[in-house]
């Protein structure tokens, strides 16, 4: 499905539950504490809360649905202000406290060119603990950037809100922080963007003078990821975040091992955010890093990577991509390959995933391996067969041996064999 900013405002999204506690607590609206027990049911053109007993008319299940409702309205309005560039009806609904954290994720949606915006809500209020008279309710947001009827990506976001007699006012928005991504760039940063033909790449203000050079160097590795995108499936836009220290630590969660130069983490909708790590990323260096995340960018499935048997897989493509057609000789991890084979490398493929401690020269190597392992496989069977073989094994989850078979039409011990004897006559 696809989403533009013409189409109807989307229903509201109560979800099925067999079982539902509400707690409405309306002290501001004069209601009494009820504890009400339900269950969720689609009706009409949304769906309905439905007691289990003779509860259907409760007023508290339906004030507590009306309020739902109202404080819907409001984000409706203000994803409207969004998208419409009306900052002073974007704030309009919250209190004056929220309104400097609002106007920075107004400004930073803006700079990166917010195209679809729609506030879903999900379930139903409840008290904020702690917080007489405030309510915290859970919204779905879906987002498009730079492209008009993307598939959106969806995150949720925890808000708070103070019920009045007229309109509920907005108190807070929380930061996402799901176990999956964490925390967005731009709803905790301010952020300078510039977009280009394929890419949209974005850093704090501190870091603008980098941007020229960094959308450059994403528009080049942009043509080269495309080439490892499933058909019909090349991203609409990459998406591209460089982080400054502080940055590093906080955007999507941050506890990276101390190693990584960079990052593509599924977002959802189809998309893949790539960051970058300012420290330490030269400008020589910097074309092949954009390479390899874009890759992943391009060739990852929305729920990301097998795990570890197949990281060297995953990998192997990406740095195959970072290379960039450049002779074997002239990649520039063949001595840390050397030093890794050499110090008593297992000979087996799934075993070479790096810890998160481990020094930068074994993780060079570990990277090395995978690539030198794709390249024979491209050598011997191409590009379009080892990439048939990739998205077998990664995206529809076949197991190694049986998708060698199936693509390669070759037992995959003796494949693996291969590979590994391959490695050992250029590192020895």
């Amino acid at each position: 499905m696809t989403d533009g900013l013409d189409e109807p405002r989307p229903r509201r999204l109560w979800p099925v539950w067999t079982a539902l506690a509400v707690v409405v607590l309306l002290l501001t609206c004069g209601l009494p504490a009820v504890l009400v027990l339900g269950v969720l049911r689609e009706r009409g053109d949304r769906a309905a809360l439905a007691p289990v007993d003779a509860a259907a008319d409760d007023p508290a299940t339906r004030a507590g649905r009306d309020l739902a409702d109202r404080m819907a309205a409001e984000l409706d309005r203000q994803s409207d202000a969004l998208l419409a560039g009306d900052r002073a009806g974007f704030l309009a609904i919250a209190e004056p406290a929220a309104h400097a954290d609002l106007r920075r994720r107004f400004a930073a949606l803006r700079a990166l060119k917010v195209t679809t915006w729609r506030a879903e809500v999900t379930e139903l209020p409840t008290a904020a603990p702690g917080r007489a008279g405030e309510w915290r309710l859970l919204v779905r947001y879906q987002y498009c950037f730079v492209v008009p009827g993307c598939r959106p990506s969806p995150l949720l976001i925890g808000t708070r809100w103070r019920a009045t007699a007229d309109r509920p006012r907005l108190l807070a928005v929380e930061e996402s922080t799901s176990a999956e991504t964490g925390t967005r760039p731009w709803e905790v940063s301010d952020l300078v963007v510039a977009t280009g033909a394929r890419t949209v790449v974005a850093t704090t203000p501190a870091l603008r003078g980098r941007l020229p050079g960094l959308l450059a160097d994403a528009e080049a590795a942009a043509t080269v990821a495309d080439r490892y995108a499933p058909a019909g499936e090349i991203p609409d836009r990459y998406r591209v975040f460089y982080a400054g220290r502080a940055e590093w630590a906080r955007w999507y969660g941050g506890g990276r091992p101390k190693w990584t130069g960079g990052y593509a983490v599924t977002v959802g909708g189809g998309h893949h955010e790539v960051v970058l790590n300012a420290d330490g990323l030269t400008p020589a260096g910097q074309d092949d890093l954009l390479r390899h995340e874009l890759t992943h960018a391009a060739s990852l499935p929305d729920r990301g990577a097998p795990g570890k048997a197949t990281w060297w897989l995953v990998e192997g493509l990406a740095e195959y991509a970072g290379a960039d057609g450049q002779p074997v000789d002239r990649y520039g991890g063949l001595a840390e390959v050397r030093r890794l084979v050499q110090g008593g490398w297992t000979g087996r493929l799934d075993g070479i995933v790096p810890a998160d401690d481990a020094p930068a020269d074994q993780v060079a190597g570990s990277y090395g391996l995978g690539y030198l392992a794709v390249r024979h496989l491209v050598d011997r069977f191409g590009e379009e067969r080892v990439l048939a073989f990739f998205a077998a094994v990664v995206r529809d989850r076949i197991p190694i041996g049986r998708a060698a078979e199936q693509v390669l039409g070759e037992p995959w011990p003796a494949l693996h064999d291969e590979c590994v004897d391959y490695v050992r006559a250029l590192t020895s």
